[in-house]
C-alpha cells in the first residue's frame, strides 16, 4: 500500500478523534394506549345545533329585525291594496294569508294584532280594534276630492301637494291626474327635485304687458335687503310700500312707580277773596240806605 495514502489516513483519525461529538440514546419503546371506550367518544363529541329549515326558523320568537320585515312587508301589501281601490279593512289573518306569511309565530303575531299596527303612522285601525285598513296622508277617493283639496289649500294660503302624497292617497292616481290636467299646475321643486300640485286658479290669469314684463326682468334685487329697497324707494318718491312687510317692534315704556298721592287740605275759596270783598261792601252801602 503506498505510504502516502497511510499517512493521510492516520491524520485523518487524529482529526476526527480530536472532534467532540453528541451521541443520542435511543428510547426504549412504550406500550400503545389502549382504544378508546365509547363513552369515552360520547363525551369527546362536540356539541351540535339543532339543524334549521324555513319552517322552523320562521316559527321561532326572532329578533327584531325579522319582526318588523313582516311588518314591512304587510304595510307595503296594504298601500298597494288602497292604490288599487281596495279600501275595506282586513283582520290579521287575513293580512298574514294575503301576504303568504302564516306560518309566522304566535309571539310575533300577537306583537303585530296589538302593538305595531296600532302604532304604525300608516296602519290604521277599525273602532273594533281587531281590522285594520291603510291610512292615506289624504283623504281622497277620485278627481273631484282632489280637486276640493287644491281649492281649499290655495284659498287658506297652505301652498301645494306633494305629487308622491297624492299617489300614496289617491287611488288610480295617474289616470285621474291626466283627466284633471287643464286645473292643476305641476312645479318642480328645485332643492329635491319634487313635484308639487297646485290649483290652477283660471280667474287670476291676466295678460302683462311686453314692456312691463321687460322692466320686470330688469330688475335685480338679490343683492339688496330691505333697508336698501326702502332707501331707493324713498329717493324715487314712492311711499306706498311702507305700511307693508315686517313691523319693527315698539319698544314699550315704562310706567313710573306709582307715587303716594298727598291730598291737599281744602282751602276757604282764596280764588273768590275779591268778589267777597266787593259783595261785603254792596252790602254794607245798602244797609246804610234809607228807602223813601
Amino acid at each position: 500500500m503506498d505510504p502516502a495514502l497511510l499517512r493521510e489516513r492516520e491524520a485523518f483519525k487524529k482529526r476526527a478523534m480530536a472532534t467532540p461529538t453528541v451521541e443520542k440514546k435511543s428510547k426504549p419503546d412504550r406500550p400503545a394506549p389502549p382504544p378508546p371506550s365509547d363513552e369515552s367518544k360520547r363525551k369527546m363529541r362536540p356539541p351540535t345545533a339543532p339543524k334549521l329549515d324555513a319552517s322552523t326558523y320562521k316559527t321561532m320568537s326572532g329578533s327584531s329585525q325579522y319582526r318588523f320585515g313582516v311588518l314591512a312587508k304587510i304595510v307595503k301589501f296594504m298601500r298597494t291594496r288602497h292604490q288599487d281601490g281596495d279600501d275595506h279593512p282586513l283582520t290579521i289573518e287575513e293580512i298574514l294569508d294575503e301576504t303568504n306569511q302564516l306560518d309566522i309565530g304566535q309571539s310575533v303575531k300577537n306583537w303585530l294584532s296589538s302593538e305595531a299596527l296600532h302604532n304604525n303612522p300608516k296602519v290604521e285601525a277599525s273602532p273594533c280594534g281587531t281590522k285594520f285598513s291603510f291610512k292615506p296622508v289624504y283623504k281622497i277617493k277620485d278627481g273631484k276630492t282632489l280637486m276640493r283639496l287644491l281649492k281649499q289649500h290655495d284659498l287658506k294660503g297652505l301652498g301645494g301637494i306633494l305629487l308622491d302624497d297624492v299617489q300614496e292617497s289617491l287611488p288610480h292616481c295617474e289616470k285621474v291626474l291626466k283627466n284633471r290636467a287643464a286645473e292643476i299646475l305641476f312645479i318642480i321643486r328645485p332643492i329635491d327635485k319634487k313635484k308639487i300640485l297646485f290649483y290652477n286658479d283660471r280667474t287670476a290669469n291676466f295678460s302683462v304687458d311686453d314692456e312691463f314684463q321687460k322692466l320686470w326682468r330688469s330688475a335685480t334685487v338679490d343683492a339688496m335687503d330691505d333697508a336698501k329697497i326702502d332707501e331707493y324707494l324713498e329717493k324715487q318718491g314712492i311711499r306706498s310700500m311702507q305700511d307693508h312687510g315686517l313691523k319693527k317692534p315698539v319698544p314699550k315704556r315704562k310706567k313710573a312707580a306709582n307715587k303716594k298721592r298727598q291730598f291737599k287740605k281744602p282751602r276757604d275759596n282764596e280764588h273768590l277773596a275779591d268778589v267777597l270783598e266787593v259783595y261785603e261792601d254792596n252790602t254794607l252801602t245798602l244797609k246804610g240806605v234809607n228807602p223813601t
